[in-house]
């Protein structure tokens, strides 16, 4: 297998790992809760985050080496569950880039075409649109598409975040009218608000995505030193930007009005439109559409890298084995796009685009938990079996401190996925009987797969010579 080496320096992966992690159309999901959104966000980074971040540097600066979430998992428990870690890593995207996608198709829409934003024709077909596109940009190597996502989440994501930030201190500083409280109470959960509850399930998903940048391991110079700096940064960084950010919508939009697909562009709408800056709507649009298109583009080759890497083990079919010149797997990244071309069906078989962007952010969500499950049972499994190897990074006290943060992981990691399971109050999602058994029944198809490909797997399919 072809690997380009030491390509990526520390500064490139900060800016690759918040543009996996820091998407502002996620703000909206959480603005719902008002200003106890600051304790929401709080609770999810001490009990999500931080563990999340302080496992994945421990076990990527002991692993340096591509396969992130599948070495790690394989290592402490075998293959079977290595290979079913990866799958649903790379499997949570499948309903994740329609979700997201639709954020850039309301908000070029909202800003151009406004009749337009809430169609969900012309949102399947700018979702089909950009999905192709960053396959085929793939196709170009490992460089090229994190250089691509670097620049997209520095102009598209880090600069409207700041800039969404100041509009809302100015808005408060204005004595404009806001629609939150700003007291000691507020802080805390209120109790007509335990209907959208399920929303924190969407916050879970916000935070994730640490371990992917692992993929890339072979690319980054001095990955046991420069790993778990960047992945630390970066998880400042987006806590900052989503917290801020997430408050500045709250405070201007009702939270009965806010919608999860166009809230962000919606906020932006009517501050500008306040100040007589109207005319900057549509530039703030595009930069949000490169800031979304370039977190698609972080997550649409690191999951497939990293999935590819279970070749050697015999765990997909030669077809999918095939690279190009560049080292990227061109049949299983054609796959990919196939099968969300059929998932993101699902935008114009709901009526509600609300409604059908959070079934697949919540399905997303709920895979992606159990992936983390795996890895903070084999973070635990690693300190007992493999004591020996070498760490930069390790998390302090031995047995106890990596019991503690694995342990509050594991509880979370479960509290979000069993959360995703209420429907939102906020939003019509249909029969609720229709919803659960929706829900439960992609869950398992997507589960048994992998160990149905694992259990049924060829001799054929081994390919000792990568």
């Amino acid at each position: 297998m072809h690997i380009e080496k030491r390509t990526l320096t520390v500064w490139v992966l900060i800016l690759f790992n918040v543009s996996i992690m820091a998407s502002l159309r996620n703000l909206p999901l959480v603005a719902e809760f008002g200003l106890s959104l600051v304790f929401y966000f709080a609770l999810t980074a001490i009990c999500f985050l931080i563990p999340c971040a302080l496992v994945s540097a421990e076990l990527a600066t002991g692993w340096p080496k591509d396969g992130g979430i599948y070495i790690w998992v394989r290592e402490a428990l075998g293959d079977n569950w290595g290979f079913f870690a990866i799958w649903m890593q790379w499997v949570h995207n499948i309903t994740w880039y329609p979700a997201i996608l639709s954020f850039v198709g309301s908000t070029l829409a909202f800003a151009f075409f406004p009749s337009l934003a809430m169609n969900p024709y012309f949102i399947l077909g700018i979702v089909l649109l950009f999905f192709w596109g960053m396959t085929f940009l793939n196709y170009l190597g490992v460089k090229t598409s994190a250089l691509a996502s670097s620049v997209g989440v520095i102009i598209g994501t880090i600069l409207p975040g700041i800039f969404i930030i100041i509009l809302g201190i100015t808005w408060l500083a204005g004595g404009h009218t806001t629609h939150i409280t700003f007291s000691a109470k507020a802080l805390l959960p209120q109790t007509d608000m335990l209907d959208n509850l399920t929303f924190i399930a969407g916050l879970f998903l916000a935070f994730a995505g640490l371990e992917v940048s692992a993929g890339y391991a072979s690319a980054v110079k001095d990955p046991r030193k420069n790993y778990p700096r960047a992945i630390i940064v970066a998880a400042c960084i987006t806590f900052c930007l989503f917290l801020l950010g997430s408050l500045s919508i709250t405070m201007v939009i009702p939270k009965n009005e806010i919608s999860l697909v166009s809230g962000v562009i919606e906020t932006f709408r009517v501050i500008l439109s306040s100040y007589g800056l109207s005319w900057m709507l549509p530039t703030v649009a595009v930069l949000l559409s490169v800031g979304a298109v370039a977190e698609v583009n972080s997550w649409l080759m690191g999951p497939v890298k990293a999935l590819y890497t279970t070749v050697e083990h015999g765990n997909l079919p030669p077809v999918f084995q095939k690279q190009n010149k560049h080292g990227m797997p061109t049949n299983l990244l054609l796959f990919q796009a196939v099968i969300v071309s059929l998932v993101s069906a699902v935008i114009i078989l709901i009526p509600d685009l609300s409604a059908a962007y959070w079934i697949l952010s919540a399905l997303s969500a709920q895979m992606y938990l159990i992936m983390y499950i795996l890895m903070f049972i084999s973070a635990i499994v690693l300190r007992y079996t493999h004591p020996h190897v070498p760490r930069l990074y390790e998390i302090p006290h031995k047995h106890k401190g990596i019991w503690v943060v694995s342990g509050i992981g594991i509880a979370a990691s479960l509290f979000g996925f069993f959360i995703g399971f209420l429907p939102p109050a906020a939003f019509n999602v249909g029969n609720v009987v229709f919803y659960e058994l929706f829900m439960i029944l992609c869950l398992l198809v997507m589960s048994a797969i992998p160990l149905l490909i694992h259990q049924f797997r060829s001799p054929s399919w081994f390919k000792p010579d990568r």
